[in-house]
């Protein structure tokens, strides 16, 4: 049986961003039509089960009453927080379930939520959320045929997916999360909105990937350095008004800073880079999420053991290469 679970964010794209500065509004019933793509683009591929997160707004039971196919849709069993750990816990659960492919409909934090539910199964990330970097823009229904091609097993992972670094959190030298892009420490102790837009309170940046073409925290690296996902370095800045290197970055749809640089450092694999501050808040993937307790002493490292991460046009390159929709009628 061919599986693939989904894990649609109803909250994604509607954060304080788009109060503060200029990201657009991402509603859930653009959730539920794209989900309907999907699901047609699975079924195409031969998928014949669905595992879904339930979640208030139903995106993918809406998504499915509406249209002709014949997968099995099965809800994930759990209780529903209305928060980022429903994303975890099912994505844990998918695993258990023997998922073959994990779609994931939201932002960074949400793919980080996926990917600390569970690292085996293959993610694909569609953006639905705001600063976005590890989610990919693309439309729903090639991504669904791409995501089920890969739920096939008809091709090797190292053929259609990308095995993309990460970054672990250590604190007291045992690991305590992780993020899949960026983190930022953060001299304060209260989350507030989470979002970081004061740089005057990061001293430390680290990436495990950096683009100029991106948004967010990353895009500060993006413009000394280009570090793909599946390259085994990472970039660590330090930052401080005395800097040398002043960098002016896109941090939010609409918004740019300048970030004073004092040093810049690539990171190699497995090599803990300590944190400055403690107390302090690290901001992962852009949230203001991990405490670290006064008297704690916290790192990060870079690891190369991150997700696989399904790249759509890999995988119909290779569909095509087999000519997998292509048939000859015979005289």
């Amino acid at each position: 049986m061919r599986t693939a679970a989904i894990m649609a964010n109803p909250v994604s794209g509607k954060d304080i961003r788009r109060l503060v500065a200029h990201g657009s509004v991402f509603d859930n019933q653009e959730k539920v039509r794209m989900t309907r793509r999907l699901l047609l683009g699975l079924e195409a591929a031969g998928v014949t089960k669905v595992l879904y997160m339930p979640d208030a707004y139903n995106i993918v039971p809406r998504a499915f009453e509406t249209i002709a196919v014949t997968m099995e849709f099965v809800p994930i069993e759990m209780p529903i927080n209305n928060n980022q750990q429903d994303t975890v816990i099912a994505a844990g659960i998918a695993e258990t379930l023997g998922a073959d492919v994990m779609i994931v409909l939201g932002g960074d934090g949400t793919s980080r939520a996926a990917c600390k539910g569970s690292l085996k199964i293959p993610i694909l990330p569609l953006s639905t959320g705001t600063n976005n970097v590890f989610p990919v823009m693309i439309e729903a229904t090639v991504a669904g045929l791409a995501a089920g091609i890969v739920a096939s097993g008809r091709f090797p992972l190292a053929e259609t997916c990308v095995r993309a670094s990460m970054l672990e959190i250590l604190i007291n030298d045992k690991p305590a999360d992780m993020a899949l892009v960026d983190i930022a420490v953060f001299d304060d102790v209260f989350l507030a909105s989470r979002a970081v837009w004061d740089f005057d309170k990061v001293p430390q940046l680290f990436m495990s990937r950096c683009r100029p073409d991106t948004i967010g925290l990353s895009s500060v690296g993006g413009q000394l350095q280009l570090i793909e996902p599946d390259e085994p370095r990472g970039l660590a800045l330090e930052l401080g008004p005395d800097g040398a290197t002043t960098v002016e970055a896109a941090i939010a749809p609409g918004r740019f800073t300048k970030v004073n640089i004092r040093t810049i450092t690539e990171m190699a694999p497995d090599v803990a880079f300590p944190v400055s501050l403690s107390p302090c808040l690290l901001a992962v993937d852009g949230e203001r999420e991990v405490e670290v307790r006064r008297g704690c002493q916290a790192a990060v490292r870079l690891k190369c053991d991150g997700p696989w991460v399904v790249d759509v046009r890999l995988v119909l390159e290779q569909a095509r290469r087999v000519g997998l929709f292509v048939s000859e009628r015979t005289v």
